[in-house]
Parts: C-alpha cells; sequence; structure tokens
C-alpha cells in the first residue's frame, strides 16, 4: 500500500476527505470526480493566455479537491523530504517538481516544438509528477490543450495503455532516446474541437487508475534511498535548467 504519509490506519489512503481506506472505493471516487469535473478543468484551461505552473497545479485541484485536501499542491509543499519511485523509476526529487514541468510546458508553447516533441514534453511532466495521485489524468488534459493550441491533437483511443506506459518509462529512464515521440507520432492527427475532446476523454480505457504499478515513498535521510536516487539521475544524463539562466539544458 502506497501510504507515503506513514498514517493509512488512522486518516486512509493518502489522508482522503473520507479516511477511507479501500483502495477499490477510492479509485472508483477518484474517476467520478475526474468525470464529474473534466468540462471545468477544459473550461479552465481554455480561458489561460499561456498555461503555466500554477495552471497545471490548479487543474489538479479542480479535479481532486474534493477527495484530497492536499489537491494542487506539489510535493515540495506536501512531502518535502521524500522519494516517490515506481519500481526502479525515480521521479524527480520534490524541489524540482516545478522545474521539471516548467521544462515541458516551455518547450510546448513552442507549437513547432510539440509537434516534433509531443512526448519528449509529456516525458517531462510525467518525470516532474507534482502529485501524490491524479498525475496522469492532469498532464493528459494539460498536454490535450497544448496540442490544441497547435493544431494537432493525439488520438489517445487508438493508443494501447500498455505499450504507451512502457514507453513512457523508457521516457523517465532516457530522455534522450525519443521513446515516447516515437510512440506518438502515428497517432498524431488535425486538431480536435474542444467538445469533441471532452466526449472523447470521458470515455478513454485506462483513466480510472486501475491494474497500474504502485508508487513507493522513502525518506531522502536513508542514505540507500539517496544512493539510489542520485544513481538514476546519472543514468538519466539529462539536467533540468535552472529559471535565473546559470544552467541551459544539456546533456550530463
Amino acid at each position: 500500500m502506497f501510504d507515503p504519509f506513514g498514517d493509512y490506519v488512522t486518516r486512509g489512503y493518502l489522508r482522503n476527505t473520507a479516511s477511507e481506506k479501500d483502495l477499490e472505493i477510492i479509485k472508483i471516487a477518484e474517476h467520478e470526480l475526474f468525470r464529474a469535473q473534466l468540462p471545468r478543468a477544459l473550461d479552465f484551461l481554455a480561458q489561460c493566455k499561456r498555461i503555466e505552473y500554477s495552471d497545471f497545479l490548479e487543474v489538479h485541484r479542480i479535479l481532486f479537491s474534493a477527495l484530497y485536501p492536499w489537491a494542487g499542491q506539489d510535493r515540495h509543499i506536501v512531502l518535502p523530504d521524500r522519494s516517490i519511485s515506481k519500481g526502479e523509476v525515480f521521479f524527480c526529487h520534490p524541489k524540482d517538481c516545478q522545474r521539471a514541468v516548467e521544462e515541458g510546458l516551455s518547450l510546448a508553447q513552442n507549437k513547432k516544438q510539440i509537434a516534433i516533441k509531443p512526448g519528449f514534453i509529456m516525458g517531462m511532466f510525467a518525470f516532474g509528477h507534482p502529485f501524490l495521485d491524479g498525475n496522469g489524468r492532469t498532464m493528459l488534459l494539460v498536454h490535450a490543450e497544448l496540442c490544441f493550441r497547435a493544431d494537432m491533437s493525439i488520438n489517445w483511443i487508438a493508443t494501447e495503455k500498455t505499450d504507451y506506459l512502457e514507453a513512457l518509462t523508457l521516457e523517465i529512464e532516457n530522455p534522450h532516446s525519443g521513446a515516447l515521440d516515437q510512440y506518438l507520432f502515428p497517432f498524431i492527427g488535425k486538431k480536435m474541437h474542444r467538445e469533441d475532446w471532452l466526449e472523447c476523454i470521458s470515455t478513454l480505457p485506462g483513466l480510472d487508475g486501475s491494474d497500474r504499478g504502485e508508487d513507493s515513498s522513502a525518506g531522502y535521510a536513508d542514505p540507500k534511498v539517496a544512493e539510489n536516487y542520485q544513481a538514476f539521475e546519472r543514468r538519466r544524463g539529462y539536467k533540468l535548467s535552472r529559471k535565473n539562466g546559470s544552467k541551459k539544458i544539456k546533456s550530463a
């Protein structure tokens, strides 16, 4: 059981508002909330002149605040001293959540770039992994809006969940490989109108949170955890750019 707060017994899964411990019930509630709040979240994104990190957080808050009191707050606020991993894949350090997502957003605002690097951009969102739950659904909506603004769309209905997740894992492990770009290219098509996207995403399979690998959490104070995280970072061979301009994107 994913229990990063260490209080599942007393406060339920991820401190949900009902203190519910049954994960099946939680996943049903998550998905129903997502479907109910989807029109509001898409309307919010549509009115954003330029999508910023704060807007990324707001989409998550809109979707999941009725279930998770921490919705819309990233790991740097909610859980700053613990790592989050899935199997041997580590997501970024909490202090880098914003930088990772902003790097993807910055690239995506360039319409030509999102057309040739849709997977790289999605991979940056995934590596950032700002939230304890609901990352996939949040970044999917943001990515879809960014594609819309670039006069394109990705036919997610035609993708296979297992293949997509495999390509996404490879992308996180090695951002230079282009694994997710190559997977997504065959599914790129003409721009889909927002009302059509709303209907499509409402019925998209694989968004209910079922049949997924479980996240793990551990404190960075544990030398072994810190060592494993640093080793994963080195294998990625990719450094996040800094806003102060002192560092640029580069290979390690």
